[in-house]
């Protein structure tokens, strides 16, 4: 079997972090990856576990795939759990994408992760308040079909310059401006 987290490790020993922020961020993610159990599982809720999600681009790149998230209500990038049977975290984050909203091959526009980010998950469904280790990698979509699906209430192309803090959270504008500087 693929040893998970030290694949990780290896994807944030060669990550540049964009600003303080997220190098808080990569902090974090050193200190749960050198904590004990499982940090994998949905259910490592102490401090939190990791996830994987993606930043997928129109075929010509001027346009990025949100979802309205169907728990969190907000509009964001496909994204979720690391399943058991995901090989590592790209995997996982393309598992994703597929099961969100119908896109079963992507590109990988940036090689390694594009992406960190920490968030907080508040208690539902019976779940205690958690932190998300999210991971995040860059595609590009070979279509524009996309059709909601798990976890998404719809799913939308929206231009890059009409994505706005007004739509979607501080994570997504970080990645909006880092997409726009390496396009």
């Amino acid at each position: 079997m693929h040893d998970r987290r030290q694949h990780l490790r290896e994807l944030l020993a060669a990550h540049v972090d964009a600003d303080d922020r997220e190098a808080d961020h990569h902090r974090r993610f050193d200190e749960l990856l050198a904590s004990p159990g499982d940090v994998f599982h949905r259910r490592h809720f102490v401090p939190g576990h990791v996830t994987a999600s993606s930043f997928v681009l129109s075929p010509d790149g001027a346009d990025l795939l949100l979802i309205e998230h169907s728990k969190l209500h907000r509009w964001l990038q496909p994204g979720g759990h690391v399943d058991p049977d995901d090989r590592d975290v790209v995997a996982a984050a393309r598992r994703e994408v597929l099961e969100e909203v119908g896109l079963p091959t992507l590109e990988l526009a940036h090689e390694g992760l594009f992406d960190l980010d920490v968030h907080e998950i508040p208690s539902l469904k019976g779940d205690p308040a958690h932190a998300h280790y999210d991971v995040r990698f860059l595609f590009r979509s070979p279509t524009r079909a996309v059709e909601a699906g798990s976890d998404a209430n719809a799913a939308r192309w929206v231009p890059l310059a009409a994505v706005n803090a007004d739509a979607s959270d501080e994570s997504v504008m970080r990645a909006v401006r880092k997409i726009v500087a390496v396009r």
